[in-house]
């Protein structure tokens, strides 16, 4: 069975190449456009891996981050952030993600990342 992989992000264009390099990769991706709607899907649905932006419309990937661990605490989550700042990057892992990638990124690395995270490699 593929596994599923939940992408919360707002700018359509990184959704879009997200999604196109995930299921090319033979991932089930669902894409959600803000934080309230990627927190209804971690709620309803079950899935293998959680991508997030931090700054997002409604709930913030801050939040989104600590539901998913009370409701989910085995899903990992990757953070795609354009944020390169020391402490934000240090506070998404004190509070348990398993990795963060700064955009822009490659589409092979993140790629690679979701991959090991996900133990396909």
């Amino acid at each position: 069975m593929k596994k599923r992989i939940l992408v919360i992000e707002d700018n359509p264009m990184v959704v879009k190449s997200l999604e196109f390099k995930l299921n090319k990769d033979g991932f089930d991706v669902t894409t959600s456009p803000d934080g309230r709607d990627g927190l209804e899907k971690i709620k309803s649905e079950s899935f293998d891996l959680i991508l997030t932006d931090l700054m997002l419309p409604f709930i913030s990937g801050t939040q989104i981050i600590e539901q998913a661990k009370t409701l989910a605490p085995n899903v990992p989550i990757i953070v795609l952030s354009t944020s390169n700042q020391e402490a934000i990057i240090t506070n998404a892992f004190s509070m348990g993600v398993s990795d963060f990638m700064t955009k822009p990124f490659s589409p092979n690395e993140l790629s690679l990342r979701v991959k090991r995270t996900l133990g396909v490699l």
